[in-house]
């Protein structure tokens, strides 16, 4: 099996190391008899782990990822789509990535239009605007 880990860095990109040819560092870690592994204190520090984690099965790879719950509702609605459309394994963990890309950089840019709003720095949306005159 190959590690795959997806992780939100600064700037909101996602990088999916998905192929041993991608993978950034490698560290081999035993598997207890309870079937425990203890994650590497630089993999977990550089990826932010909390005390919970995300766990994926595809057909050849575990994922492990920081859980966020911010975006729990977009990741599945993700999946359901790709799903549907009949992706899976390496194919389905790419445009995954991709779709969870865009919704982080429209959220982003939505976080942005509204503090230059409360600013002062741009005109937000009348009521108006949105419904029309009455």
């Amino acid at each position: 099996m190959h590690f795959c880990a997806d992780y939100t860095m600064k700037g909101g990109e996602i990088n999916m190391y998905d192929t041993e040819s991608s993978v950034m560092e490698r560290k081999i870690i035993n598997v207890t008899g309870k079937r425990q592994i203890t994650i590497p204190l630089k993999f977990y520090e550089s990826l932010s782990f909390g005390k919970e984690i995300e766990c994926f099965l595809t057909e050849d790879s575990i994922i492990l990822r920081p859980l966020s719950h911010s975006d729990d509702s977009f990741t599945m609605e993700i999946l359901k789509d790709l799903v549907s459309k009949g992706l899976s394994g390496e194919e389905l963990l790419s445009q995954f990535a991709k779709q969870r890309a865009n919704i982080k950089n429209a959220i982003g840019m939505l976080i942005d239009e509204a503090n230059e709003i409360a600013d002062g720095k741009r005109k937000g949306a009348t009521t108006k605007d949105i419904f029309g005159e009455e």
